[in-house]
């Protein structure tokens, strides 16, 4: 991922101007990468350290999620909807 986009996306979820980190910011930038890997593994089926890395991201993102959906219940929905999970 080139570092314009992640600034983009970091620009449209972040909760204030110099918001890097939050949540919200983590669990997006972890979406897209989590997209670019699966496109990779649609063309390399066999490349199992992929894979592992993968699910490792996925992991970390139902964590965050969770952590998310305690804490702030709203901003969880707003950005599954936005995010196009489940």
């Amino acid at each position: 991922m080139l570092q314009e986009e992640k600034n983009a996306i970091m620009e449209r979820f972040r909760m204030h101007e110099q918001d890097t980190g939050s949540s919200e910011v983590q669990i997006a930038l972890l979406t897209e990468r989590i997209n670019e890997l699966t496109q990779h593994l649609r063309v390399h089926q066999h490349d199992y350290h992929t894979q592992r890395g993968l699910l490792k991201l996925v992991g970390r993102r139902q964590r965050l999620l969770r952590y998310l959906g305690k804490n702030n219940p709203q901003s969880h929905k707003v950005l599954i909807k936005e995010l196009k999970l489940r």
